[in-house]
């Protein structure tokens, strides 16, 4: 007995209002715009036909004080799962068509569904933010729903990877669960996140400020450090998720997609030795390192913009992916302060996480000095980056090639902070502080009493160098595993990373230790 014809029709009808979100004409506002929907945001995502929709037949009803109630298709969100790259993601992208994507009850619960589906089926989730706020009409429900949301943020971390794309407004509470996240990727032309608008900051402060001050994706980029990548537009913030992607595992028990080559190639990179300045003064130009030891130069640089002292991000080393921590000289002289602490923190416990080996490259003077550093905490910032290294049980390969100076130079990950492999180049130095700051100290006496105190200075500075701060210092006190030419630095690291790739480390059971936040 076939089914009645009667209710496929109804099926299909239902599907198609569903489908439709907010209608036609919303839909045209946002491609004049220059905008995707939400359902369109999720099919360039996806590989085509493997998206499976949870929820598409929600239809909730919304009473808009007193007026009639309107049918809200979806209630103003999309979920559920499909292929990137041959392996199964989660996802939700709100629906801005429909009541401006703004977030209920069933809203909230839609979301939460795919979370806790993403969590126990072991899967990343993407979420696509475009949402008006939260739905007053619904009152506390809607806050009841944020407070929801933010809970299974919390659950989810560390169990699977969460990325968020902020592709419209990102308003008040609803900002909280983007940064609650692994990753925030943001729009540059059409999206805005902030907890207080202009005119809330002008209303209690009188200040006067406006949208681009506080809530572009520029400002975010560079000042608050709140996101990690800025996309030109939807189809960009989508391509960079799903590049994000390819470097995670699925989960925290599994390794990332390493694709080891057959040989390791032990050819010198003599162009390793030309990028070394002659004066250990100059800068050295860090990307242009990252550059020649990443397979095809292709480094993917996460929080580029933003406390640019220190350089994180992706790459693969003889196909086995790594997360990179670099100093960079040419900026602030490639000194630590705060925002830098607290980028390669945040940055080393994600990688520590999902069982991404890091490798960290050092040529750092010190931690920046300065009343505003102090003032700010520096000692509380900086002590981030010791219990992220430190609290880690990754495979660590650190490369020491220039300075490495009193405190910055363990909170670069010294081999006293856990490093499994440390390699130093001819040009290491490893000293509690300069060799020239360390003779004015010691021998201020002897400086000043020599018929010629600059050369005095100098010579003792030689010899401070070569006896007490040299890579063979260092090697003789066992504090580095080896010396190495910079030619060989990629070979010697990627033979490292064989040979540790199946470390396996346990610690003391503990709920989880207390980071100096």
């Amino acid at each position: 007995m076939a089914i009645d014809k009667r209710l496929i029709d109804e099926l299909n009808r239902k599907r198609e209002v569903a489908l439709a979100g907010g209608g036609k004409e919303k839909t045209d506002r946002r491609h004049q715009k220059g905008l995707m929907t939400a359902r369109e945001r999720l099919d360039y995502l996806f590989k085509e036909g493997t998206f499976q929709e949870s929820g598409l037949l929600v239809r909730h009803s919304c009473s808009d004080f007193g007026m009639d109630k309107k049918e809200l298709p979806g209630d103003g969100v999309v979920t559920g799962t499909g292929y990137v790259d041959g392996r199964p993601v989660a996802a939700f992208s709100q629906d801005f068509t429909v009541g401006g994507g703004a977030l209920g009850d069933i809203h909230a619960k839609k979301i939460c569904d795919m979370m806790q589906f993403a969590m126990q089926a072991g899967m990343p989730i993407v979420g696509i933010n475009d949402s008006g706020g939260a739905r007053i009409q619904e009152g506390a429900d809607a806050l009841s729903g944020y407070g929801k949301v933010f809970f299974k943020n919390v659950l989810l971390s560390g169990v699977v990877p969460q990325i968020s794309i902020v592709a419209g407004p990102c308003a008040g509470g609803a900002a909280y669960s983007p940064a609650l996240t692994d990753f925030i990727i943001m729009t540059k032309d059409n999206a805005n996140m902030f907890i207080c608008g202009p005119d809330v900051i002008k209303a209690s402060t009188g200040q006067t400020t406006s949208m681009d001050q506080i809530g572009s994706a520029a400002v975010h980029a560079t000042t608050s450090g709140n996101i990690h990548f800025v996309a030109e537009n939807d189809k960009h913030a989508l391509d960079i998720a799903k590049r994000l992607l390819s470097y995670l595992p699925s989960n925290n028990i599994m390794d990332p997609f390493h694709e080891p080559t057959d040989e390791i190639h032990f050819q010198p990179d003599e162009m390793m030795n030309e990028l070394v300045p002659e004066n250990p003064k100059s800068p050295l130009d860090i990307h242009q390192v990252i550059g020649r030891l990443v397979d095809g130069a292709d480094f993917f640089e996460v929080q580029r913009d933003f406390a640019k002292n220190i350089v994180i991000g992706f790459g693969r080393i003889d196909g086995v992916v790594i997360g990179i921590v670099a100093n960079q000289s040419k900026v602030k002289a490639g000194t630590i302060d705060i925002d830098a602490s607290d980028k390669a923190a945040r940055f080393i416990r994600f990688c520590n996480t999902f069982n991404i080996p890091l490798l960290t490259l050092v040529d750092v003077p010190g931690f920046l000095p300065g009343v505003a550093q102090e003032r700010g905490g520096i000692i509380r910032h900086g002590a981030k980056m010791l219990f992220a290294y430190a609290s880690g049980t990754v495979p660590k390969i650190t490369v020491i090639l220039r300075k490495a100076y009193g405190g910055s130079y363990l909170a670069m990950c010294s081999k006293d902070m856990g490093a499994d492999m440390v390699l130093a180049w001819p040009t290491a130095e490893i000293a509690v502080m300069g060799a020239e700051g360390a003779v004015k100290i010691l021998y201020k006496k002897e400086i000043a009493a020599a018929e010629d105190p600059a050369a005095m200075e100098a010579k003792l500075a030689a010899e401070y160098r070569d006896k007490f701060a040299s890579p063979y210092a260092a090697a003789g006190n066992a504090m580095i595993n080896d010396v190495i030419e910079p030619s060989k630095t990629r070979s010697a690291v990627s033979l490292a990373l064989r040979s540790i790739l199946s470390k396996r480390e346990t610690r003391p059971p503990k709920k989880h230790g207390n980071i100096p936040l």
